[in-house]
């Protein structure tokens, strides 16, 4: 069997509930910190922020599909700006995709810790990879080609050499940390709102104000407002850890 054979036949196999991790406060505590380390400095936010706009973009992108619109492509940059291009004939599917750019990876990130604590981290794993490979069709530039295939070739790695017992519990460390980014990442929106505000054209909020008229305040406080939920729905089976540690 080669390596490609190996490769689908472990993709197909994650497709299944594997069995609940136990995860003990000492470990959650060490999966926190892990995340915080991915997502806060900027040694390390320089290469897991790249990850963070693929999945933003992809918010985008599968918000424009599940829309009705024609997909354009994707373009990806270095300095963690991106842009998805697509058509529409409508104003309301063109606000629809323009929205879901900073909530979706908060959204993904409390899916993969929900699925990471109930045993269903190989399959998020797995499905993982095929997103990222259809995603790849979708690229308009080098740049953005290189990040895909990067992140192509780490996932299908966890996928072949971490055995499907662990695999849940880097789907959860996966998960916060781009909890985490996602909460930077609205820093850094409302910074450029408040102090650089000759970016304001990099702004999904601002740009959807230009397209409702609706205030860019509005749309960042709604941002918030998704996110916030992501961290709630995640924050529960955290808590669980915590109530059981500590009666």
């Amino acid at each position: 069997m080669n390596l490609l054979e190996m490769l689908w036949e472990r993709i197909v196999a994650g497709f299944s509930q594997a069995a609940v991790p136990v995860v003990p406060l000492p470990e959650l505590l060490m999966v926190i910190a892990v995340a915080i380390v991915l997502s806060v400095p900027r040694a390390t936010w320089k290469y897991f922020g790249l990850l963070a706009t693929v999945v933003h973009e992809l918010g985008h992108a599968f918000a424009a599909l599940s829309s009705g619109q024609r997909l354009g492509g994707i373009q990806l940059r270095l300095n963690h700006s991106g842009t998805t291009l697509s058509f529409s004939r409508g104003r309301f599917p063109a606000i629809w995709s323009g929205f879901w750019g900073y909530p979706v990876p908060a959204i993904v990130g409390a899916s993969l810790v929900w699925a990471g604590f109930n045993g269903w981290g190989p399959a998020a794993m797995s499905l993982g990879v095929i997103i990222l490979l259809a995603a790849l069709l979708f690229i308009r530039n080098a740049v953005g080609v290189l990040i895909m295939a990067a992140g192509i070739l780490l996932a299908c790695a966890l996928v072949l050499f971490v055995p499907p017992e662990l695999n849940s519990h880097l789907v959860i460390v996966l998960g916060l940390a781009l909890l985490v980014a996602a909460v930077r990442d609205l820093g850094k929106l409302i910074h450029v709102h408040f102090r650089r505000r000759e970016q304001l054209a990099t702004s999904d909020a601002y740009l959807l104000y230009r397209a409702t008229s609706i205030p860019s305040g509005v749309w960042i406080v709604l941002f918030s407002s998704v996110v916030g939920a992501a961290w709630l729905f995640a924050w529960q089976p955290i808590s669980a850890v915590f109530a059981i540690a500590i009666p």
